[in-house]
């Protein structure tokens, strides 16, 4: 999901951001343990892994036509999905809850340079607004987030054949951090690697670099083919966003820190 890979940037630090350590933690643990990877001799290899992975994807990822419908599709209704696995049978998944299916789905992953480019961005940009936001709220934010940019997708794919296509990924969560990021800290300078300058690390004002991102999102929704959800990205970028405009005004979430009760001050006494 990236224009261009950030590596850090000079926004005010804060207290550890358990939060975003946790996410990059469970997301990388789920990865592991799914087929994907290929590391989890339980999937088998070959054919056998690529089938289960199918399976496995249809069972945790998000479908629009379920979420819409409200409950799992059957398997010929599987079957017409666009772009099969060759060889896989498809069966239905019986037992699955499609309002689950939309948080499970935020913490699976296609391949690693998905699961790595994913969790860079919640890397370098998550920890700024944790601060910002605090643990609890931070934690909310980025599950409704990125549960908002699936239902979106949903609605806008009802009436498509892309409706019955998996959808994984935490990216909707991941550009609702970058949304609320370009928020709170606009004129934040991030240093960048970009690739067409053999990858020398040059820094750029947040605006412009989250901008330019937001930009190409937005152009890749009506250029690009299917295979990414580009929508997904639009709408967590922009939910996030907003979401922040309304903290703005507000002081930053002090974790540990009590507020001091005000009194008001006392004449000193006369000698």
């Amino acid at each position: 999901m990236a224009l261009a890979a950030p590596d850090h940037t000079d926004a005010p630090a804060g207290p550890a951001p358990a939060v975003s350590y946790a996410l990059i933690a469970v997301n990388t643990l789920v990865f592991l343990l799914a087929p994907a990877a290929g590391l989890n001799p339980l999937y088998g290899t070959g054919q056998a892994r690529v089938c289960a992975e199918q399976r496995y994807e249809q069972r945790w990822g998000a479908i629009p036509a379920e979420i819409l419908a409200g409950r799992p599709l059957t398997s010929e209704q599987l079957a017409e999905a666009p772009d099969p696995v060759p060889g896989c049978p498809v069966a239905a998944t019986p037992g699955k809850h499609p309002a689950l299916s939309v948080l499970t789905g935020l913490f699976l992953h296609a391949g690693w340079l998905h699961l790595l480019g994913n969790l860079l961005f919640l890397h370098v940009f998550g920890p700024t607004v944790e601060q910002r936001l605090g643990r609890a709220r931070f934690a909310l934010f980025y599950l409704a987030a990125g549960s908002l940019a699936t239902y979106g997708f949903a609605l806008a794919e009802a009436h498509s054949p892309g409706s019955t296509r998996v959808l994984i990924g935490a990216s909707g969560a991941i550009s609702a951090v970058l949304g609320a990021y370009l928020r709170f800290h606009p004129r934040a300078r991030v240093t960048t690697l970009v690739p067409l300058l053999l990858f020398l690390p040059l820094r750029f004002p947040a605006w412009l670099v989250l901008g330019l991102w937001f930009a190409l999102q937005w152009w890749s929704v009506h250029a690009a083919g299917p295979g990414v959800a580009y929508l997904v990205h639009v709408i967590g970028f922009s939910a996030g966003f907003l979401y922040a405009c309304t903290v703005l005004g507000h002081p930053p979430r002090r974790p540990g820190r009590r507020p001091i009760p005000w009194r008001q001050p006392t004449k000193e006494r006369e000698q």
